[in-house]
């Protein structure tokens, strides 16, 4: 329960409010990445706080995290609502997507050493473990955090910032790219070419790659959405 005490190195110490509310934000993430609340629907906290058995104080913070990462829109007079992608936003996401890869790839190059190169096979490993599990929400973050990695080594605060900032419409676009594909996780070897590539010597074939890369499936996605 919110502000109830909790154990800590021998004192009682309570629990910080927003601990809850990034706990409720993190169900709520789930529920709407996974379909179960769909696209375009109207949400309200009072439904919201009957579904998930929570207070509205906290649930009102949550829902500020999803308008903030773009999950949720709130509209003047019209409410809140589950984001829906659209053709448009397809098009900005994937332009998007593709400058900023490719800078965290011109920024990191020369910074890739022994330990990045080991977390980026870890990943992509992890990534490849979900392929079974018949999992989009699953998948879809192992995906993101595949791909974070080049933004955290990069040593760009700023750039690592924006990426965050995006990374749950991200999650979401790769959500539906799987569904409208008719799959729960990326093909066994989509990432495998990328992979080799960031672990090699040729930044102009890593860029070309990341730009096709974010290209493949592109003219599905819009044929699925329209």
């Amino acid at each position: 329960m919110e502000g109830s005490p909790t154990v800590a190195q021998g004192r009682l110490t309570p629990i910080r409010r927003e601990t809850f509310s990034n706990q409720i934000a993190t169900n709520l993430r789930h529920a709407i990445i996974s379909g179960e609340i769909e696209a375009g629907s109207q949400i309200t906290e009072m439904e919201l706080a009957a579904r998930f058995g929570v207070s509205r104080g906290p649930l009102r913070e949550a829902m500020g995290l999803l308008v903030s990462e773009g999950l949720l829109v709130t509209a003047p007079y019209r409410g809140t609502r589950v984001l829906k992608l659209s053709a448009k936003d397809v098009r900005e996401i994937y332009a998007l997507r593709t400058a900023l890869e490719t800078l965290a790839f011109r920024e990191v190059w020369d910074r890739r050493d022994e330990t990045f190169r080991a977390e980026l096979k870890s990943r992509h490993r992890i990534l490849i473990s979900t392929l079974g599990l018949n999992d989009r929400v699953k998948s879809s973050e192992a995906e993101i955090r595949f791909h974070s990695l080049v933004y955290e080594a990069s040593g760009h605060d700023l750039l690592l910032e924006t990426w965050q900032r995006i990374s749950s419409r991200m999650q979401l676009y790769l959500a539906v790219h799987q569904q409208a594909h008719g799959r729960t996780a990326p093909i066994h070897d989509a990432h495998q070419r990328y992979l080799e590539l960031a672990l090699d010597d040729r930044l102009d074939l890593m860029v070309e790659e990341v730009e096709a890369h974010m290209r493949r499936g592109l003219h599905q996605m819009m044929v699925y959405l329209a």
